[in-house]
């Protein structure tokens, strides 16, 4: 067991240690240990095909991807992400762990091993990923039936907020005492999280982390959508990460900001002169050309699709411009050390991992195959036609048929991920649904 979790465990008197690795779908998989055994053990085992799950915990045929006998897989902690849990009856602490096999190698369709695949690329070109996400989020009323629609909660007014409330003070002062509670939990869990904004759905929020280190990033994306569901159901209110909870109000969101270092610490995206480097037009132009490729990584779900239309706050395109929000690559104003690129197509309901990775991957083979952007785009993108798929199972087969994501994120993960969203996608496509019985049971 590495030494600073031994260390980390006398010091806070923890009684239980929480194992945890995300899936496909980005929900923490694992085993509660008492601490004596978690230092006794120093590794978890559990089936590789738990990594299989669907979102409605079937699996496709996992025997391709781990092999007939479902063996285990050897989970080894690492050090960097020990915290305390903050809403625990008593001193508990969570793991994050990284998925090897028995020889040490890392499992292909692990997820945070997809991004180590990623960010070891870049290292072997002397150049280190800088990323920052931006989460949008709903606040709902709580609520026990699936077929009936979504309501705003009730803040401290007593009463839903009616209309948009883009940036609002006291729209997001009416849940205060949700977000005094979420802000200390996330300083116990040391998340990084920095501005706090309401945005335009009612109960729409909007939470910006600190830039840094892509795998740390991911791993406190991962752990502040559990601590964002605890909070809101300590107050009450169910918290939701899905792309598109209300059928006529803004889908929410996971907008990746990126940068590349040098080895000399200077931004890959800027000439001496201050000017835009050859490299940044190689990047977005990686970006214009993979992203549509790599959808099922940015929009894993059906109800992922609904958030992508014109005219809701969401792109339709990869078109790129400056300081220009109507195009899926946004290039943000800014000094040459910190000229970056933001991805705005992402939805929240994205496995953090795997998003960074693609968005990355993306950049990377812009680079390496030193492809030309578009010209940029200065006025609205809205009216363009549509430049990402329309379903996730048109989605799921571009996913398939792109050979050189196959090099970069690895054949077996490709394979692996889109049998699990087939699974979903099929499954989903049995349900019949409430609009299907209002206007077909007594019309047609």
């Amino acid at each position: 067991m590495p030494r600073p979790i031994e260390e980390f465990l006398a010091q806070h008197r923890i009684h239980e240690v929480e194992c945890v690795i995300p899936d496909m779908t980005g929900i923490a998989r694992g085993k509660i240990l008492p601490r004596d055994l978690f230092l006794a053990s120093g590794e978890m085992r559990i089936p590789k095909s738990v990594l299989l799950n669907t979102v409605n915990g079937q699996q496709p045929d996992n025997g391709p991807f781990v092999g007939d006998t479902d063996p285990d897989m050897v989970c080894v902690p690492d050090a960097r992400t020990v915290r305390l849990v903050p809403w625990a009856a008593e001193p508990v602490a969570v793991v994050i762990h990284d998925c090897q096999e028995w020889d040490g190698s890392p499992v292909q369709i692990s997820p945070r091993g997809v991004l180590r695949r990623v960010l070891a690329q870049y290292a072997e070109l002397g150049l280190t990923p800088v990323v920052a996400p931006e989460m949008e989020f709903y606040l709902v009323a709580r609520q026990q039936n699936p077929h009936e629609p979504l309501q705003p909660p009730l803040g401290r007014t007593g009463k839903p907020e009616v209309g948009r409330q883009s940036y609002s003070i006291d729209a997001v002062n009416d849940f205060d005492p949700f977000f005094m509670e979420l802000s200390g939990f996330c300083e116990q869990h040391r998340l990084g999280v920095e501005t706090l904004i309401h945005e335009a759905g009612p109960g729409q929020m909007e939470i910006n982390f600190s830039h840094g280190e892509p795998l740390d990033l991911a791993d406190r994306v991962f752990l502040f959508k559990r601590t964002v569901r605890e909070t809101a159901l300590r107050h009450g209110v169910f918290a939701t990460f899905m792309a598109k909870p209300m059928e006529m109000e803004p889908g929410s969101a996971m907008h990746i900001h990126q940068n590349i270092l040098r080895a000399d610490g200077r931004n890959l995206f800027s000439q001496e002169d201050g000017g835009a480097s050859e490299a940044f037009g190689h990047y977005i132009a990686g970006l214009q050309t993979y992203i549509p490729q790599l959808m099922p990584l940015f929009a894993p779900y059906v109800n992922s699709y609904r958030r992508l239309s014109p005219f809701m706050s969401a792109p339709i395109n990869v078109r790129w411009g400056l300081d220009n929000r109507t195009c899926g690559i946004r290039v943000p104003k800014s000094g040459p050390a910190n000229r970056r690129v933001e991805n705005r197509v992402p939805g929240v309901d994205v496995n953090p991992y795997l998003a960074m990775a693609a968005t990355l991957a993306c950049g990377l083979l812009g680079l390496r195959e030193k492809r030309g952007p578009s010209v940029a785009t200065t006025d609205s993108a809205w009216n363009v036609e549509h430049e990402l798929p329309r379903h996730l199972e048109d989605a799921i087969k571009l996913m398939r048929a792109c050979e050189p994501m196959r090099e970069t994120l690895g054949s077996a993960f490709v394979d692996a991920f889109c049998a699990v969203k087939e699974l979903e996608y099929a499954t989903y496509n049995r349900v019949i649904s409430s609009w299907e019985r209002e206007h077909l049971l007594l019309l047609v």
